[in-house]
């Protein structure tokens, strides 16, 4: 599969993101990719800026508050298991959160908190798929590929609509 990557400015460094031949996004990633999480899709792939010139464009206008919903086509790689997790992930709304157990339920698996929370933490495509939005039952940020300052300021963003820088 040929890929095409971008990486580009944000309020928090660098964002990366990675689409095929066909334009479907594949891969994201705060600062740049990392081969050994899930990004195996960045490499080899080509640099290209102009390919992703919108997906570029929503990620500003999303960190500038102007942005809830990314219009983008979306192909992460992932198991049955996995691609269902992310379908759920897209269902929560901008300012809202769920916790790992009630999306175990609403995938009819109530017991399967933690496989829940290794598809979300399996997610190629952070951001854009709202891996972010979801926390530990208790309320607690939970974990995040990234970090939990990234997490909490994301939150922080959504719920209040403005970016703030730190």
């Amino acid at each position: 599969m040929k890929t095409y990557r971008d990486t580009f400015g944000t309020p928090v460094g660098p964002f990366s993101a990675c689409v095929n031949e066909e334009g479907q996004l594949v891969g994201t990633s705060f600062g740049e990719p990392a081969p050994d999480k899930a990004c195996s899709v960045f490499v080899g792939s080509q640099e290209s800026p102009k390919r992703l010139a919108g997906l570029r464009r929503q990620i500003l206008e999303y960190f500038a508050g102007k942005r809830r919903d990314f219009e983008v086509s979306l192909a992460p790689a992932g198991t049955a298991f996995q691609q269902r997790v992310w379908a759920e992930l897209l269902l929560i709304p901008y300012g809202q959160t769920r916790s790992y157990g009630e999306l175990a339920k609403r995938l009819g698996q109530p017991g399967a908190s933690r496989a829940v929370g290794s598809a979300n933490g399996s997610n190629p495509i952070c951001l854009i798929i709202p891996c972010h939005r979801v926390i530990a039952t208790g309320g607690g940020l939970g974990g995040f590929a990234y970090g939990l300052e990234m997490k909490r300021r994301l939150l922080d963003l959504e719920r209040g609509g403005e970016f703030r820088l730190e």
